[in-house]
């Protein structure tokens, strides 16, 4: 990562070669890793390809300007309408429409309910027709429906727009997930997703602010605040959408387009991004970006057991600070603060809560650990949510708050998880289908602890705060039994391989009909 290159290093090292070793270096077994014939940058495949650092440096800068920098607006426009909910909250939302907490728990649900039965449908979808036609489609379709909730009359129609917003949004994460594959390795993709997930916290900074101003308009045209709030953000994100069909290329030798002739790179830098790629993960070229994974290879993917520990903590890993999150700006408001006060109080939180992702994820990079980096980050709220279980009602309002800023800036994990489940994935198919099915499980979590906190436990939350300990407790033995199933499932495979002979080895790979994880000579990052 270019971020992280000291100058004086840099300057030395700029003309060492660059290229990683890998095992197209050994003739004996190139062949067996060759891409496919259907790969859609066969054509710059190239085994005895050599560059510098001098070339690959400014071609990542250039990638992320390119594709990561799109990819944080992009998710900035989604979470920008999947979050003003919170924002319209505190604009007397629920009043004005006639409806209670409980039926603020249920828009959450199924909102949620939705998303994840839309996320492998989306995700499918995308494989088939390619992200860079079915994002733009999704994102447009998406804003129409937020730009609808102008004219939301209550219940019914509240409900109805959370449903269609969750079908529709469902497919985003996983999608962007599987198109930044296409372009970065899998060391540099847990930083990339962490930078798109900075752009959540921005949101929650930004959002905020933006309400500020935009909740004034209360009694403009004779219209609450928060029907503009809907309204002009939904218009952002169609804005974001439409932008998205001219900006996204399919991959990395796919940039050229009638309205942009000469393409993003060179011939040379097309060399060099396919390579490095295919050097880092040969897996990448096993299919078309546009071929299809059928029902055999959905189910294969989905019965690859060896990813389910990572399954498991994308759904438990967020319960802990989720009601402290979903429901801050109405604690805020009950701890006596007013509308703005509440919205501002909640940047903080957001603000602190960058550094430590990025952090995190850099150190998980950096240290090559990922269980014991998400164990810490339960280590971090787990005396906060004791805290907020235990505190006296009478405990000063600010105490409460920086309990719960304290709480909501913890390192998030879940970038790093997901580039944690991308790499132990091995195939496109399977990583097509993984990166959603975990972002399923972490819908599934959001379900979960959407109705933790209830009506009758207002306004301390004593009994849902318990149930909370509960589960981080539960969480710190999860990442450290994570831990020791991979390591487990490393020295069996060490020690199937290291038995076979030089020449049973090479059987193996020109024989074995075992793909992804299963295969012997493939070791799991935990």
């Amino acid at each position: 990562m270019t971020l992280f290159r000291g100058s004086k290093q840099q300057q030395r090292d700029l003309d060492e070669i660059a290229t990683q070793p890998s095992v197209f270096d050994d003739p004996a077994t190139a062949s067996y890793f060759r891409p496919t014939d259907k790969y859609e940058n066969l054509h710059r495949f190239d085994p005895s390809a050599r560059w510098t650092w001098a070339e690959e440096l400014p071609l990542i800068n250039k990638l992320d300007w390119k594709i990561t920098l799109w990819a944080c607006i992009a998710f900035f426009a989604l979470d920008l309408d999947r979050g003003n909910l919170t924002q319209a909250n505190t604009d007397n939302f629920l009043e004005d429409l006639g409806m209670s907490t409980n039926d603020y728990n249920l828009g959450n649900t199924v909102f949620r309910l939705a998303f994840l039965c839309a996320e492998l449908p989306s995700q499918l979808v995308s494989k088939k027709l390619g992200p860079d036609r079915w994002i733009p489609t999704i994102m447009c379709l998406w804003s129409i429906v937020a730009i609808s909730q102008f004219w939301l009359s209550g219940r019914p129609s509240f409900l109805t727009c959370r449903v269609l917003l969750g079908l529709l949004q469902g497919g985003f994460i996983p999608d962007i997930v599987l198109y930044l594959s296409y372009f970065f390795k899998g060391s540099e993709l847990p930083f990339r997703l962490a930078l798109f997930w900075t752009t959540l916290k921005i949101v929650d900074i930004v959002a905020p602010i933006l309400a500020f101003g935009i909740l004034r308009l209360r009694g403009h045209h004779g219209r609450e605040g928060w029907r503009w709030l809907f309204l002009i953000e939904g218009l952002f994100t169609l804005s974001t959408g439409i932008w998205s069909w001219f900006m996204m290329a399919p991959s990395p030798t796919q940039t050229r387009s009638w309205y942009r002739p000469k393409g993003w790179f060179t011939e040379r830098e097309e060399v060099i991004m396919v390579n490095r790629i295919l050097r880092d993960d040969p897996s990448k070229g096993d299919m078309h970006n546009r071929q299809a994974v059928d029902f055999k290879l959905l189910w294969k993917s989905l019965c690859d057991y060896d990813l389910w520990p990572i399954y498991i903590i994308g759904l438990m890993y967020g319960l802990p600070v989720g009601p402290p999150d979903q429901y801050l700006t109405l604690t805020l408001r009950g701890l006596g603060f007013d509308t703005f006060t509440s919205n501002l109080l909640t940047i903080p939180t957001q603000f602190f809560g960058i550094f430590t992702m990025l952090i995190l994820t850099f150190l998980s990079e950096t240290w090559n650990e990922r269980a014991l980096m998400g164990l810490f980050s339960q280590i971090w709220i787990l005396p906060n949510i004791i805290a907020l279980a235990v505190l006296p009602s009478s405990t000063s309002s600010w105490v409460k708050y920086a309990v719960v800023t304290i709480l909501l800036a913890y390192p998030y994990p879940h970038a790093m998880q997901v580039g944690w489940c991308s790499r132990n994935s091995n195939t496109v198919r399977t990583r097509t289908v993984s990166a959603a099915v975990y972002n399923m499980f972490v819908q599934v979590s959001g379900i979960v602890y959407s109705n933790i906190y209830r009506a009758d436990d207002k306004p301390d939350y004593r009994r849902g705060n318990r149930q909370l300990v509960a589960i981080c407790a539960g969480n710190i033995v999860i990442y450290i039994l994570v831990k020791l199933y991979y390591l487990h499932r490393n020295k069996q495979r060490e020690k199937e391989w290291d038995l076979m002979s030089r020449d049973e080895q090479l059987h193996y790979l020109d024989t074995t009909t075992d793909s992804g994880s299963k295969r012997k000579d493939f070791r799991f990052a935990h």
